[in-house]
């Protein structure tokens, strides 16, 4: 977790130096705040096996930032990150988490407004002092006080990705306590949730009289700035992240009936608890009982075949037919991420990628996979570096290259030519069709203009489905969750243009997308519409977010069939591109 305090730490800094208009030291800052917040090793146990040296060896950590990152592991500051407060006292993470307001409109509106905070800045835009700076205008006060509201709504969750991490550190360290039996994160986190409120650990001891140590284990954590309680069964911290963890101690006998307690929605353990009731059952987090005898509860299994049902994996435990489905024998096979043999975006070192080509053919094929689709950004993403049809071509040919020399080393593996397609204001595609004719799939996504309304959001997308050549809608309603609205789209006309078109919708694993949603995914399942499930990787490490992204199609109900690149490269082509309705 000092992997991800530093992470935030540098992407201040880097913001910080966008005000200053440093661009150069900013993007440097910014590189490496990703690395620190991808790098799984704690980076305290990196420094401790060679110093200064061992740090420079992440990426984009040149002696300058090594120095600060150790500096950070001795004294649990930087100051020259204090310095740059010192200088603007501006709470940049708050400003810049406000739709479409950068670095540089937030020093403008401290140099003009005196606004350091969120609720300054709000407090300004509804009393019209906005609007009349120049480069700001009605509008952009409209957005302000429309993202401000966002933001609100979407309270102080955290991402599942990052959640996701701070559980298993904290299941690591809770491992290592003396008679640990078992151990498991429960609640919205194993429901694998878009964003996470808090973490429910359970574990399980061999011996009652070992539980005082692992409580004291837990709330010694380094990450701890409050315990809010202490028990010998419970206890409750909360972490520098923001975010408050609960571990709960259980018993053998109880131990799969907390885990089913605590995993379920309200909602879902409302309507089991009937299921139970109904057979003259009672269920709770200790067990399932007749009478006073424990019939059931050591394992989830258990209790769901006592109870006649199906096991409902986590993700579907939501209330949403599931039961039903259960009782019936009904409930899908879902999709797992041993079944995708392929990721169909990513962007490499041609634009705003990290690794070559090479790199990630070689990460995939460790993976076992059997291909990846190369989806750099076209032109009119200028800021990346986005390829024209000239430098596609040129790209093409170094793909052939790769895939010439994995053939010679005997790898039954294929790169894929593809691009990540803009859609344009009008529906058009920035590039020609000539070009996209050369490429074995073709995805488009919107990056501009997404505050259109409805209609004419929907409008566009449509058009850009109707071209011959697009096999993919990405990130289909270009959210960024916890920073951007999702555009205004019609969606069932989207999902029904899909169907008829043959194009699949993707969905977009990173953790700050998770694009579609899980009620997307099961209309798209229901009508028969194909999906993909990418990893939008722009550095290898981005590809094992695939999880995340197979975790949100099973909250979709998706199965195996449902999804493009869990199929061999054949019926992809097939499915995917030869049987394209045009």
């Amino acid at each position: 977790m000092i992997n991800k305090e530093i992470a935030r730490i540098f992407r201040e800094i880097s913001e910080y130096l966008e005000m200053q208009e440093d661009s150069f030291r900013s993007k440097a800052y910014a590189r490496v705040s990703r690395t620190m917040e991808e790098t799984q090793e704690d980076v305290v146990q990196i420094y401790e096996r060679g110093g200064k040296k061992e740090i420079e060896n992440l990426p984009g950590v040149g002696k300058s930032i090594a120095e600060k990152i150790e500096e950070y592991i001795k004294t649990g500051r930087i100051a020259y990150f204090e310095e740059l407060k010192q200088k603007e006292p501006i709470d940049i993470s708050s400003l810049t988490a406000v739709e479409g307001l950068g670095p540089k409109k937030i020093k403008k509106l401290y140099n003009e407004l005196g606004i350091k905070t969120l609720n300054e800045l709000e407090v300004a835009a509804k009393e019209g002092k906005i609007r009349k700076l120049a480069d700001f205008g009605d509008k952009t006060e409209q957005n302000i006080i429309k993202g401000i509201q966002f933001l609100k709504q979407s309270g102080n969750r955290l991402l599942l990705g990052s959640a996701y991490i701070i559980a298993e550190e904290i299941i690591a360290k809770i491992k290592q306590c003396k008679g640990i039996e078992q151990v498991g994160v429960a609640g919205s986190a194993r429901r694998m949730k878009e964003t996470i409120g808090d973490i429910d650990i359970l574990a399980m001891i061999e011996k009652p009289e070992d539980a005082s140590a692992v409580m004291e284990s837990f709330v010694s954590l380094p990450e701890v700035i409050n315990i809010y309680s202490k028990g010998a069964t419970k206890s409750s911290i909360r972490l520098k992240e923001g975010m408050n963890v609960d571990l709960r101690i259980l018993s053998q006998k109880s131990y799969g009936a907390g885990l089913m307690y605590f995993t379920g929605s309200k909602d879902h353990n409302i309507e089991i608890r009937k299921v139970a009731a109904k057979q003259g059952l009672k269920l709770n987090e200790y067990g399932l009982f007749r009478g006073n005898k424990q019939v059931a509860g050591d394992s989830e299994e258990q209790i769901y075949e006592y109870l006649g049902l199906q096991f409902i994996p986590p993700e579907m435990r939501e209330n949403t037919g599931e039961i039903k489905a259960a009782m019936d024998n009904k409930l899908p096979r879902l999709i797992k991420e041993e079944d995708i043999m392929g990721d169909l975006q990513i962007q490499t070192n041609w634009t705003d990628g990290e690794h070559a080509i090479m790199d990630y053919a070689e990460a995939a094929i460790k993976k076992g996979w059997q291909y990846i689709l190369i989806t750099d950004h076209s032109k009119r993403l200028a800021m990346v570096g986005g390829l024209d049809e000239k430098r596609l071509r040129e790209q093409g040919k170094e793909i052939d290259a790769v895939n010439k020399i994995l053939a010679n080393k005997g790898y039954n593996f294929k790169v894929l030519k593809g691009i990540e397609c803009d859609i344009i204001k009008d529906g058009e595609l920035d590039l020609a069709d000539d070009a996209l004719a050369e490429l074995d799939i073709v995805g488009a996504a919107v990056h501009s203009y997404l505050n259109l309304p409805a209609a004419l959001q929907t409008e566009r997308m449509l058009k850009a489905m109707e071209n011959r050549y697009v096999n993919i809608i990405f990130h289909p309603t270009a959210r960024i969750i916890n920073q951007r609205r999702a555009m205004e789209l019609q969606m069932d006309l989207v999902i029904e243009a899909a169907f008829k078109s043959g194009i699949a919708l993707e969905i977009n694993a990173y953790p700050d997308r998770l694009d579609l949603k899980d009620e997307y995914i099961r209309k798209c399942v229901e009508k028969g519409v194909k999906l993909v499930i990418n990893s939008d990787a722009h550095s290898v490490r981005h590809m094992d977010y695939l999880k995340f992204g197979v975790a949100q199609a099973r909250r979709g109900w998706a199965k195996r069939e449902d999804v493009a690149n869990a199929w061999p490269i054949d019926k992809l082509f097939k499915k995917l591109k030869n049987d394209r309705k045009r």
